[in-house]
Parts: C-alpha cells; structure tokens; sequence
C-alpha cells in the first residue's frame, strides 16, 4: 500500500475543473513542496460533506461550530497545474479521540476488497475540527454550483434544457 499522509496539510480543498454538466471533481492537499491531487465523483464530495458534518455535530463541539469554521475557511481556487495522482473509488472517515481530530482517506480500490500483494493508494489527511467543518462546507458549496435543478422533475438541466420525465419526454 503507498500512503501519503498529511498530519495536518497547510491546505486541503475541493474544487472542480470544468464546465456544469462536465466538471471532473477534484481534491488537493498539500505542506511545503509536496502536494497530492485526487479525482472523486460528486456523489463522493457530497456525502463526504454530510458524514462530516454528522460526525463533528457528535462529537465536536463548540470547536467545530460554523463560526470557528468560517475563520478557517479556504475559498481560494485549487493550485495549478491540476494532474490527478489517482482516482478515488473508496472515502474511509474516522475520529480520533485522543487526538480530537477528524481523519479521512481516501483509496483508489477498496482496502477491504483487495489481495494482499495489491497496491493500494491511499490519502490520509487529518484535520482539527473547524478546517474539516470548513472543508465540509466548501464540499456543499461546490457540489450546489453545477447545473440548476429543473423545478419540475429536480433533474440537472443543462443550457440547453432537458428531456424532462413530469413533462412526457418533452424538452423544457
């Protein structure tokens, strides 16, 4: 297994790469010189989000509310040039009691699913808990700024419409 592990990175975002309809998600982390970029489906970066905020409202506290996360905030664009590292198939999210941080990985195959002579890579990254409250809010934010929802079926609708079910297969 090749792990790359960030106890606490400088940065750790989401961001996109591309059109609404077409954008290819991406997450960066990164200390130093070093940095590791990891494409996810939105489905991944919008169930990160929640299971994040699930967990933080458990266990947290007042050390994770949305004002100390807004003081942690990181609205700035992913850095440049964007190369994918690897792609993410399987997201792993745990709390570490001692340590009061949040730690998230994320693998490009299943650990569970995999022989024991295969490579896995993983990215390990840990967070105190107002980076990883703003890091889930940034997730939410982005995941809302693709394609508008067709107010009739809650479908995305691309610029040029949709075929839309409600509507008998016509375009809206």
């Amino acid at each position: 297994m090749t792990l790359v592990d960030f106890d606490p990175p400088e940065r750790f975002i989401v961001g996109t790469v591309g059109a609404p309809g077409q954008r290819t998600f991406f997450v960066q982390a990164s200390d130093g010189d070093r940095r590791v970029q990891v494409s996810l489906e939105k489905l991944h970066a919008q169930v990160l989000a929640e299971r994040i905020g699930e967990l933080l409202d458990q266990v947290a506290g007042a050390e994770a509310t949305v004002a100390a996360a807004a003081e942690a905030a990181d609205n700035a664009p992913l850095d440049t040039p964007i190369e994918e590292d690897f792609r993410v198939s399987a997201l792993a999210l745990s709390w570490d009691e001692d340590r009061h941080v949040l730690v998230i990985e994320a693998h490009d195959r299943d650990p569970d699913e995999t022989e024991q002579d295969d490579v896995v890579n993983t990215l390990r990254v840990t967070l105190g808990p107002a980076q990883a409250r703003a890091f889930a809010r940034r997730c939410e934010t982005v995941v809302r700024a693709g394609r508008p929802a067709c107010p009739f079926c809650g479908g995305p609708v691309d610029p040029e419409g949709h075929i839309c079910p409600r509507a008998n297969g016509y375009k809206r």
